[in-house]
């Protein structure tokens, strides 16, 4: 995570209210003990957004966005873990305590950011003052209006433009780490970018982060851009996200299309609603993206044997993303078509038109099967079945996966509880801890509806209600030799809580930020109990701890009696069987039996 200490980030977390962050962001109206609006992650009409004052902790029941100010902070403003905590220091008067080496890094990412926006401003300039770079564009049916909103520029067709008008603000260093510029070894630096009209990719706080370039006459490649820089990932960034986002804050739907080209052409007629991938493959960090906007994608491919073979590529990718409430569709072009020319032939209503028919996921998953497999032989279709299971068994559970698990049950001669038994668990599922939660406040009353409530899920989301209820377990050290799954971080969280007793549900999650169980503990932290007594609550916790000692009895009487049947006992360990297999009505080891 960071080398900020942990004891700072539950301080700040003390002085932090979740509800004053996002309502700076978004606004909420309160309902009941909770604060409720419309998801900023996705298109939604009726709120379904949380944020509990309480727990300092939000949650979507719509996209499944949660966590705490600091990941709001992250996901919202596109925040780094580090900008994240000092945003909420510098709002608490607090200073962040660093060591030097993390100062340098964030240091160093301000300066990579800092070249590019100096980058981004040279070519927009250059673009003003080159009549041939003008009309290219022009050429491509573009404005003067479009090419301001995009911020596209030009890079000169010479070898240090770029390098000799940044030398005085940046070093040689910072510009090649920036990939803005070149060098061979034994030689001088060059500028990376030469005579092309320069698309600026910015993220989504609209920092410019990298580069596509196009160039402007005859040469290869056609399209150049930025390399891998701590601050440009090409499979996660999207060119033109922040610019639909910009123009329709509450978009419903992005249409994913080939080029830069198409994103500016589509724009220019009205359709704002259009990004593309820089070049590579979609990819689930891509699809991740997205979805945190919009509730429904469409992926715009040609409608040759290239297009195709993208779209199965990147219906693979969209798979483990579908949960119910997502959408995935594929609109595929007439032979020689793009966005950029099928637009200006149909006309936005036309494209629009094609938009909404496109084809859904499922329809194009069924159809690829049967092109791929014979389907008039038993073989063809037994082999059909066992690809269609490999890749539904990274979709998470929901009712379109059961839909199309019945489809391809048929398709491969099958019942469905024999293709299911040969798909075997979804790996959404495959955790010791929940992962649906409930649907409404009004409605939350189990950590999930299809997974059994164990002792160990049913303890650590307690904690995470009211921590102050690890007081209830001074004894809890008989859990670290338990064989029973999630049980090992139980134990963690008792022994973080007595350590730490005043800690908030935020500040404890926070504390596993970095671990394996972070995904975990934010989905068990979305359940709420039915309205109670603190009582109740009291009660809960002891019944769950008091099956696990009754399950860690059991264990340790068996490893007694498997001992027993090698070599005699001890007189201690005699005594420990017998307590053991003794039936107890004390609170989980915590008073002596009776």
């Amino acid at each position: 995570m960071s080398r900020i200490p942990s004891a700072f980030i539950d301080e700040l977390l003390s002085r932090t209210d979740i509800v004053d962050v996002v309502n700076t962001r978004v606004q909420l109206k309160k309902k009941g003990s909770e604060y409720a609006a419309c998801c900023p992650f996705h298109s939604e009409k009726t709120p379904s957004f949380y944020v509990s004052p309480r727990k300092q902790f939000y949650h979507c029941f719509g996209c499944g966005a949660h966590g705490t100010a600091i990941g709001f902070l992250m996901n919202h403003d596109n925040m780094g873990f580090v900008e994240a905590v000092e945003e909420l220091a510098r709002q608490a008067g607090m200073e962040v305590p660093r060591e030097s080496g993390q100062r340098e890094d964030n240091d160093r990412f301000t300066r990579l950011i800092e070249a590019q926006e100096a980058a981004a401003e040279h070519f927009v300039e250059n673009l003003r003052r080159h009549p041939q770079a003008v009309d290219y564009l022009k050429q491509r049916g573009l404005t003067g209006a479009i090419a301001r909103d995009y911020r596209l520029g030009f890079a000169l067709e010479a070898w240090d433009d770029l390098s000799q008008v940044l030398s005085g603000r940046f070093n040689e260093e910072e510009l090649q780490t920036a990939g803005l510029t070149s060098r061979k070894e034994g030689g001088r630096p060059f500028d990376r970018f030469r005579g092309r009209i320069m698309f600026p990719i910015r993220d989504p706080r609209g920092r410019t982060v990298g580069f596509g370039g196009r160039l402007l006459g005859p040469g290869e490649p056609k399209y150049l851009n930025t390399p891998e820089t701590p601050v440009f990932h090409k499979g996660q960034q999207l060119y033109g996200l922040y610019e639909a986002r910009k123009a329709a804050p509450r978009l419903e739907e992005l249409l994913v299309v080939e080029g830069y080209m198409d994103v500016i052409a589509l724009a220019q007629f009205g359709l704002r609603n259009a990004v593309a991938t820089l070049g590579t493959a979609t990819t689930r960090d891509h699809l991740e993206r997205l979805f945190r906007v919009v509730s429904r994608v469409v992926f715009c491919f040609d409608g040759d044997a290239a297009g195709g073979k993208a779209a199965w590529r990147a219906l693979e990718q969209a798979l483990p993303t579908l949960r119910d409430g997502r959408e995935v569709r594929f609109l595929f072009l007439p032979e020689g078509e793009d966005p950029d020319t099928l637009i200006r032939q149909e006309g936005p209503e036309g494209v629009q038109a094609r938009i909404q028919a496109a084809q859904p996921l499922s329809d194009a998953l069924l159809e690829g099967l049967r092109r791929r497999h014979d389907m008039a032989s038993r073989e063809g279709r037994a082999a059909l079945g066992t690809e269609a299971a490999k890749l539904l068994s990274t979709m998470p559970e929901g009712l379109l996966r059961s839909q199309i698990i019945g489809d391809i049950a048929r398709l491969s001669g099958v019942s469905t509880e024999q293709f299911e038994r040969r798909m075997g668990a979804p790996g959404s599922t495959a955790t010791a801890v929940p992962t649906e939660p409930v649907r409404r406040p009004a409605q939350r009353q189990a950590l999930g509806r299809k997974l059994a409530v164990t002792p160990v899920r049913l303890a650590l989301s307690l904690l995470l209600e009211r921590p102050s209820l690890a007081a209830r377990a001074e004894n809890s050290a008989w859990l670290k030799s338990m064989e029973v799954p999630g049980v090992k971080l139980l134990a963690e969280v008792l022994e973080t809580l007595h350590a730490h007793p005043h800690l908030t549900t935020a500040a404890l999650l926070e504390r596993w930020r970095d671990s394996a169980a972070w995904p975990h503990l934010l989905k068990l932290a979305q359940w709420q109990p039915p309205p109670s007594e603190e009582a109740h609550l009291e009660r809960m916790i002891d019944d769950a701890l008091d099956r696990l000692y009754r399950q860690y009895e059991h264990q340790r009487a068996d490893a007694l009696l498997a001992r027993a049947a090698q070599q005699p006992l001890t007189e201690a360990e005699k005594a420990e069987l017998k307590a053991a297999l003794k039936p107890r009505k004390g609170k989980f080891g915590m008073q002596d039996p009776t």
